[in-house]
């Protein structure tokens, strides 16, 4: 029998079968591929599409695919902002459990979510986790933040950790082990990311930051390599062993994401944590398999939420 490409993202959607459809505004899904990622969802049972964009658009884009949108709802809004903002409302009126970005900019959607009035903040930072099915790799890795914190402070990494965490205890890792990323494994007061790493690892050990085991500064191959880690000497239970990473800012954890997805044929799939909901935000270059395990993500994180074992959404 031929080898799955993509074992954990196949386990995820299974268990996430396993749940209730989660009730999922689709904002803006106006073109082929987001309408089908949302259609393809609903067929696994992994959600219950509330379509909510311009109607003449979504009819087009389902005439396109050839799909029956009956049965499915639709919200009928004029254009992608007035979308964003019916899909929160969707939210505060119990209607929606989750959001899915369709075919709009992630700054229109993600405006309406953080607006301090009637948006979807909580008292968490709001951050995003890609989750990575690298081809070979035992197991699933966790990547924060590379797509909505730029230049994270101190303070806002905290939430970042904290909500990567949440994230792996909602996918039921056995242990969750955070490798806070940097260029080095030691700590260099000229660079700031290994002050950053050392410091969260000691406040982890106040109980600051709970749920998982924390290391770093740790540079990139010593935290996934036991090798790397043997030979540089680094004795701890992160090293070479870690399913967490945390990257120091935006350009190092896109690149880092990217280069899994186009030089080793990762799949990505990704979530923003933090808000009220989870959020799904696909990007026109995620592939369906993305675009289902982004989902699938989304059903375990409410799931874990409502059953109380976790706070990064709520």
């Amino acid at each position: 029998m031929a080898q799955a490409t993509h074992p954990h993202y196949d386990r995820l959607i299974a268990a996430a079968r396993a749940l209730p459809p989660l009730r999922m505004a689709v904002v803006h899904p106006a073109n082929a591929v987001a309408l089908q990622a949302a259609l393809e969802s609903a067929r696994l049972g992994l959600i219950t599409p509330l379509l909510v964009g311009p109607h003449a658009k979504i009819d087009a884009a389902a005439r396109e695919l050839g799909a029956d949108l009956a049965g499915v709802e639709c919200i009928d809004v004029p254009h992608s902002h007035a979308a964003a903002e019916a899909a929160v409302a969707l939210v505060h009126e119990g209607r929606a459990d989750a959001l899915m970005k369709g075919s709009l900019h992630t700054d229109e959607l993600m405006g309406a979510v953080v607006r301090r009035e009637g948006g979807l903040r909580t008292s968490r930072r709001i951050s995003h986790c890609f989750v990575m099915d690298v081809p070979g790799h035992a197991q699933p890795l966790v990547i924060s933040d590379a797509a909505v914190n730029i230049a994270p402070t101190l303070e806002e990494k905290v939430d970042i950790v904290q909500n990567a965490i949440d994230l792996a205890h909602a996918l039921q890792f056995p242990a969750v082990r955070v490798a806070l990323l940097s260029a080095m494994e030691t700590v260099n007061p000229r660079v700031p990311s290994t002050l950053d790493a050392a410091a969260l690892c000691k406040m982890a050990d106040r109980g600051q930051i709970t749920g998982a085991v924390l290391d770093g500064p740790l540079a990139m191959d010593n935290a996934i390599d036991a090798e790397a880690a043997r030979i540089k000497g680094i004795v701890s239970p992160v090293a070479g062993r870690a399913n967490v990473l945390i990257v120091p800012d935006l350009d190092a954890g896109n690149m880092l994401a990217k280069s899994l997805s186009f030089l080793a044929g990762a799949y990505a799939a990704g979530l923003v944590l933090g808000a009220k909901v989870p959020i799904v935000l696909t990007s026109r270059a995620d592939g369906e398999t993305s675009r289902l395990a982004s989902c699938a993500l989304a059903a375990m994180v409410a799931q874990a939420a409502r059953a109380g074992s976790i706070k990064a959404v709520g």
